[in-house]
């Protein structure tokens, strides 16, 4: 059975029926299996033919919705790392829906095993087009990050029925907190089908935050019941508030694991072509990521598969960008990272992405691992430096203040080197792995003993703090001094140059007692109590975007010159000079910035004062070249003379008259 149709790995569908192409450059055959409506009876299995590394086949009749799943014949011997074994259903790489979640089970990875009732069967399905438009969001913007179930699960406005779902993100009352936070982009944490890792079943424990990819376009059918139709509509709707949508995209590992994991996709179809081996030791798996095995993202074949996917999502959702989880091992070659590495030019070299965002997390734990500032312009990148250094300095720590200075106006010591004019920060304070914002100030020590690893997991050094006592209080006084931290955080934040990231929930005070490593808390550990919130500390966080985007200079991407557009100044009012710059433990910052204020259209001066003191300090400002300067906070301005009482533990923003 054949027909000329466009060569496109997967299933393409056409009026006469569907050609399905995979790729396997060691495999000695490959069979097409397919089932019945309900994706439970096998009721065809016919050989596909090679054409060179491709095997493929056209099945007249097939249509829109067939169910269906390829076994691999071949050697199984692990030791040289194949692990062809046609007991095993596999899942198409090129799979854009499937019929039911990944589940581990340990026949997964037993050789003989048969697993046709364990995978889920890959739909076949139609490609909607939509219309192409340019991406929503600017660098310079705020980022959302959310995770999607927990953030609606207890939403008490969304309908059980789409709580969970990439559509309850559409929710009027969900929409309203975005806006009001005066979000630019949400970023998703993966949508597409994951599976548990293999020690969380015996622990009763499962992972919510779906880093552990077995489809790389496939949504997760407990995320996205309605497939990428589902999210193709969550993307239109999000953009017609002026939202855009960012998803963040695991293409360094897959979950089939370390030599004992599963055998699910790409392990079964062809292993040495997509997952990297030692050259040495042909068995041994590179793990540079801590999950057990690592995509080989310079293979042609998996480099293809990494632009069709986002090609997909781009042509078939609408969305605006992509941040990459464990980036480094995109830009990986044999020889370690290469930031100009054909895989990570492809992605701008690429018609339909070339405008698209991309964001690096640009470090994975391999060898010269750490590559912040190295990644290809445009890329924006996760700064962990910022972020350390941020909560070092409101933790009392007695780092230079210089550091906190180069953080605000936008981090050149990462960002400007070789002459590079422009910042690509993304600056944040805590992400989805970590602690809370809420729990940096409530927490000395991570608290991950319900994640059944005896509190081994995770990191052991956050720069957290406690305020007195450890976790959670019910002492009023104490709960004051953590808001008042947390708010002396968002403001630095905010106020920080380039791009900023704030994790869902962070803004109202979200805990996660103490656990800095609860992706595998799937319950009320991480879904978001929204009746809980803190509505004082979400209006500062609204003011503070409101501010961010009234003032052009912080969203600015190029990095002060210091010939007028910024004025660094001490408690005394007067310049910074080298031993200011170098004094540890400083606790007092004043920042004079030149910059549009949007309400009026008109040029002006800003300053940011920064006091980290335990006590008030009273802080001379700069000469006015108008008549003198107002306060601004949530509730009203003030007009001051040229000296300001700072209270303890704040920042305070003013605007010369």
């Amino acid at each position: 059975m054949s027909e000329p149709t466009p060569r496109r790995l997967g299933a393409t569908l056409t009026d006469s029926g569907v050609e399905f192409i995979v790729a396997s450059k060691h495999a000695k055959r490959i069979e097409l299996c397919l089932f019945d409506a309900e994706g439970d009876k096998e009721i065809a299995r016919l050989p596909l033919t090679r054409d060179g590394d491709e095997h493929r086949l056209f099945v007249t009749d097939a249509k829109e919705g067939t169910r269906y799943g390829f076994r691999a014949h071949g050697s199984y011997d692990p030791d040289q790392g194949l692990w062809f074994d046609p007991s095993k259903l596999l899942v198409d790489p090129y799979a854009k829906e499937i019929d039911r979640p990944f589940h581990y089970d340990p026949r997964l990875g037993t050789f003989g095993e048969d697993t046709q009732d364990l995978v889920p069967k890959t739909i076949v399905s139609r490609d909607i087009p939509v219309k192409p438009a340019k991406p929503l969001f600017k660098p310079g913007g705020l980022i959302y990050e959310i995770a999607v179930k927990p953030f609606t699960m207890l939403h008490p406005d969304v309908p059980a029925e789409k709580r969970g779902t990439l559509a309850a993100l559409t929710h009027r009352a969900v929409i309203a907190h975005l806006k009001r936070l005066h979000v630019d982009a949400v970023e998703l944490m993966p949508i597409t089908a994951w599976i548990d890792e293999r020690h969380l079943p015996p622990l009763g424990l499962t992972n919510g935050w779906g880093y552990n990819p077995i489809a790389f376009m496939a949504l997760d059918p407990r995320l996205a019941p309605g497939g990428v139709k589902e999210l193709r509509e969550t993307v239109a709707a999000l953009h017609a508030e002026g939202i855009a949508v960012i998803l963040d995209l695991v293409f360094n590992h897959t979950g089939e694991s370390d030599r004992h994991g599963s055998t699910l996709s790409l392990r079964g179809l062809d292993n040495p072509i997509y997952v990297r081996h030692d050259p040495n030791q042909p068995g041994v798996l590179i793990n540079d990521t801590g999950t057990g095995n690592t995509v080989a993202c310079d293979q042609p074949a998996t480099r293809q598969l990494i632009i069709d996917s986002l090609r997909h999502f781009v042509l078939h959702a609408g969305v605006d960008g992509f941040r990459f989880d464990l980036a480094t091992v995109l830009g990986r070659t044999a020889k370690g990272f290469d930031p100009e590495s054909l895989t990570l030019r492809s992605l701008f070299a690429d018609d339909v992405l070339q405008d698209r965002i991309m964001i690096a997390e640009p470090w994975d734990i391999g060898p010269g691992g750490y590559q912040l500032g190295n990644f290809p312009a445009p890329f924006l990148e996760w700064n962990d430096r910022a972020r350390d250094d941020l909560r070092c300095f409101w933790r009392g720590d007695h780092n230079k203040i210089g550091d906190i200075a180069t953080i605000l106006g936008g981090s050149s010591s990462a960002f400007g080197r070789d002459g590079r004019t422009q910042t690509r920060s993304i600056n944040f304070l805590a992400a989805h792995d970590g602690f809370t914002l809420m729990d940096i100030v409530s927490y000395a020590h991570k608290h991950n003993e319900a994640n059944g690893e005896n509190n081994r997991d995770g990191h052991n050094e956050n720069f957290s703090w406690n305020n007195g006592v450890e976790g959670k209080t019910d002492d009023p006084v104490i709960r004051g001094k953590r808001r008042i931290d947390i708010e002396a955080l968002l403001s630095t934040l905010f106020a920080t140059r380039g791009t900023i990231m704030l994790t869902a929930g962070d803004e109202g005070g979200r805990t996660q007692r103490g656990n800095n490593n609860a992706y595998c808390q799937d319950n009320d550990i991480t879904w978001m109590d929204w009746t809980t919130l803190d509505e004082e500390l979400i209006g500062h966080t609204a003011w503070l975007a409101s501010l961010r985007r009234r003032f052009a200079a912080f969203s600015g991407m190029e990095f002060f010159n210091g010939k007028g557009d910024v004025l660094w100044f001490s408690a005394k009012g007067t310049a910074m000079t080298v031993p200011d710059w170098e004094t540890p433990g400083a606790s007092m910052l004043g920042m004079a910035i030149e910059t549009e204020d949007r309400d009026s259209g008109k040029m002006t001066r800003l300053a940011v004062l920064l006091n980290r003191a335990n006590e008030e300090q009273h802080v001379k400002l700069p000469a006015s070249g108008k008549t003198g300067w107002s306060l601004l906070n949530p509730k009203e301005t003030a007009t001051v003379q040229d000296e300001i009482t700072v209270p303890a533990r704040s920042v305070c923003f003013l605007i010369e008259n």
